[in-house]
């Protein structure tokens, strides 16, 4: 029989799907055989013609687990399904079944398997179908991912653990994810001092690493559903900074920082062109990533063709203003892709040097 672990969240953005990479990384070091499952998928996209979960496209695009795709996402969300659920047109006990059928080939095939759930615990309880009640369906011990805080983590599990022991479900470890660097060891030990009476282990996640939470170019031309221009090669470049151009030409290239992404409006020719020829420059080509156009007066004929010639990468609209743009892109918190090599790598890392592989495993046999 595999041995199973069910990756939970106390909500959005914890760490699931960088714990479950992190985790399949480490397995394949040690099993031949490791399998991924994401139950109830609510993020549909289309993989070799299957509609399938993200997630579960990411997990077999980057560790070439595509002779299992048709396990690996059983249940996928579109916007209409719980509204047909709940006019009966879908069936609990259809969506059960083919939860426990995809999950059952998965633990023949395997070795080791990674079932994660999605969003908090409570995701999918319009249709009976909650991370708990999967949980206990499949008889799967929980790793429950937090965030790195004591006094709001320890409400926020308090609160989940509710729902598990509901259903009948056993969280087995809890994993404090995206600890602050100097407050790790002293985080951890309140954590556990705060979970002495709870029957499971608490354990150290990553530090908190902005390059995973951060963007990428292709992030943001996919989220603003707009075509990127100029140097594509750099699609993969990570932004660490967001800045509007909104000073003097001279001031704005005072500030530039590290990996930098601009928001020049379309009537500032003087500051495009000038940033156009110094990312020309190899000591100007680590600050900056490329840069966002907003505004309604078209860009002058003369500086649209240094921008071109220049090669360096933009983003054109006219339906965004400034603000927008920035609240848009300072806001979203970023999912890893398949493209992102330099973040896959990283977490193939941290993974090395940050999870105890062996404990888990024995802790979740």
């Amino acid at each position: 029989m595999a041995h199973k672990i069910f990756i939970a969240a106390t909500g959005q953005n914890s760490g699931k799907t960088t714990t479950s990479v992190s985790l399949m990384h480490l397995a394949l070091k040690k099993y031949q055989r490791v399998g991924f499952i994401k139950p109830l998928g609510p993020k549909p996209t289309v993989m070799r013609g299957m509609a399938i979960d993200k997630d579960a496209a990411l997990m077999a695009q980057v560790f070439g687990l595509q002779k299992e795709l048709r396990f690996m996402s059983p249940v996928v969300v579109y916007p209409d399904t719980t509204r047909r659920f709940i006019d009966g047109e879908i069936s609990l006990p259809e969506l059960e079944e083919r939860i426990l059928r995809a999950a059952g080939e998965l633990e023949k095939r395997c070795d080791f398997l990674i079932i994660e759930g999605s969003g908090h615990p409570g995701v999918g309880s319009v249709m009976k179908l909650s991370n708990a009640r999967i949980a206990r369906m499949l008889n799967a011990p929980i790793l429950m991912v937090t965030g790195g805080g004591v006094g709001n983590v320890v409400d926020t599990v308090s609160m989940n653990l509710a729902l598990f022991r509901q259903e009948g479900a056993e969280v087995r470890a809890l994993l404090a994810n995206k600890l602050i660097s100097e407050k790790r060891d002293k985080t951890i030990h309140y954590l556990r001092r705060a979970f002495a009476d709870e029957p499971f282990t608490v354990l150290g996640g990553f530090d908190y690493q902005p390059i995973l939470a951060n963007p990428t170019l292709r992030r943001i031309s996919q989220m603003l559903e707009l075509p990127l221009h100029g140097n594509r090669r750099d699609m993969g470049r990570i932004i660490h900074h967001v800045q509007i151009g909104a000073a003097s030409t001279q001031r704005v290239t005072e500030l530039l920082r590290p990996s930098s992404l601009l928001i020049v409006t379309s009537s500032r020719d003087e500051l495009l062109v000038t940033l156009a020829n110094l990312y020309q420059m190899p000591e100007y080509r680590s600050q900056i990533v490329g840069l966002v156009v907003p505004g309604i007066i078209p860009v002058s004929t003369i500086t649209q063709r240094i921008l071109e010639r220049s090669n360096i990468p933009y983003l054109r609209t006219i339906n965004h203003t400034t603000a927008e743009l920035h609240h848009l892109i300072t806001e979203d918190v970023s999912k890893i892709t398949s493209d992102d090599t330099e973040k896959l790598e990283l977490l193939r890392s941290l993974a090395e040097k940050r999870l105890d592989f062996e404990a888990l495993d024995a802790l979740f046999a």
